[in-house]
């Protein structure tokens, strides 16, 4: 079962973290030391296969290498790489954390590393017993590096415990009413933080550390709008509440704000020309001019009795000249009718 310790967060906000106790953390270092042998065995038949014709001093060297690297360099760079996560800590849940409940950074994790040599020395001895006589278990590395393991999965039956008990749907009508008229402008914004924190980490808090945090931040609250808790009503549920009604407001706000703003650009785009403007349409493409056809020749008519005037636009024919035509020779020299032979 693990500890819990009070760790006070950058909102003045005391939580409880099941810190992880000796079985866990020795199986997690377990695996931990599996995975580092074999990586420090690959790398040392792999120097010895490419070094072979050095002198058998630097092999050496290279090997104490190759075994600082895999003892300290590469756990340090895997918890500062993954934040407090190595493989065996993956694989039971536990996480490296600050003494403030922080990720750790690179120096937190050298220094666990080099006091680990000293730890898990004489059979870890030194890390057995700084772990039984600690309060939240912490080893030597721990305690020099400001460090601590914490449980973020936390088994069914815990996180059940811990979690908010589902409202009724008739309370949720009964606090409709008193939640909408609520005037949340004296809250501060801490507070606002410091309740949505405890609530998102809920399921990570001990039930009486919970329990307690929500007492405080309920009565805190109610001071500040003026609805005290209903009877009945557990604390976390009522700051649940309270904070939902918070976020359904800004959610109107900002989508009163959108609305307005889509509205008149809507109403930009469709605004009437102004009085007496002509409306800019698309002229119309010129036809093609079809080509002039040739003017047809009508003969004039005729008319007895008079001269037919030539009409307008009508094209006159020229009367065809006459020819003459040839007379007999004998005709031409007498003059008259010469009856046939």
């Amino acid at each position: 079962m693990g500890g819990v310790s009070e760790l006070v967060t950058g909102e003045a906000v005391v939580l409880g973290l099941r810190t992880a106790r000796l079985p866990s953390r020795a199986l997690a270092r377990l695996l931990d030391w599996v995975v580092y042998t074999v990586a420090y065995f690959i790398l040392a038949i792999g120097l010895l296969m490419g070094l072979s014709d050095l002198e058998d001093a630097a092999q050496m060297a290279f090997m104490i290498a190759v075994f600082v690297f895999c003892t300290v360099l590469l756990p340090t760079l895997v918890e500062t790489l993954s934040q407090g996560r190595s493989l065996g800590k993956i694989a039971l849940g536990l996480r490296v954390v600050r003494a403030d409940g922080g990720p750790i950074r690179f120096r937190h994790a050298l220094v666990r590393g080099l006091v680990g040599v000293i730890d898990f020395g004489l059979l870890a001895m030194p890390a057995v017993l700084s772990s039984l006589f600690s309060a939240e278990g912490r080893r030597l590395g721990d305690i020099f590096g400001g460090t601590m393991v914490i449980r973020e999965r936390l088994p069914q039956g815990a996180r059940d415990q811990g979690a908010v008990p589902p409202v009724p749907l008739q309370v949720m009508h009964a606090l409709g009413a008193d939640l909408v008229a609520l005037d949340l402008s004296a809250v501060p914004d801490g507070l606002w933080l410091s309740a949505r924190q405890v609530l998102s980490r809920m399921h990570e808090l001990d039930e009486p550390v919970a329990a307690a945090l929500g007492d405080r931040m309920a009565a805190d609250m109610a001071q500040r709008t003026g609805w005290p808790v209903p009877a009945g009503l557990p604390s976390l549920v009522y700051l649940g509440a309270v904070l939902m009604e918070r976020q359904r407001r800004e959610w109107e706000r900002a989508s009163a704000a959108a609305y307005t703003a889509y509205s008149a650009q809507l109403a930009q785009q469709q605004q009437p020309a102004p009085y007496g403007a002509v409306p800019a349409q698309p002229g119309p493409t010129a036809a093609p001019v079809p080509a002039q056809a040739a003017p047809v020749q009508t003969a004039p008519v005729r008319q007895l009795g008079y001269p037919q005037a030539p009409q307008p636009g009508a094209v006159v024919l020229a009367k065809p000249v006459e020819q003459p035509v040839e007379q007999p020779a004998a005709e031409a020299a007498g003059g008259g009718f010469a009856p046939p032979a």
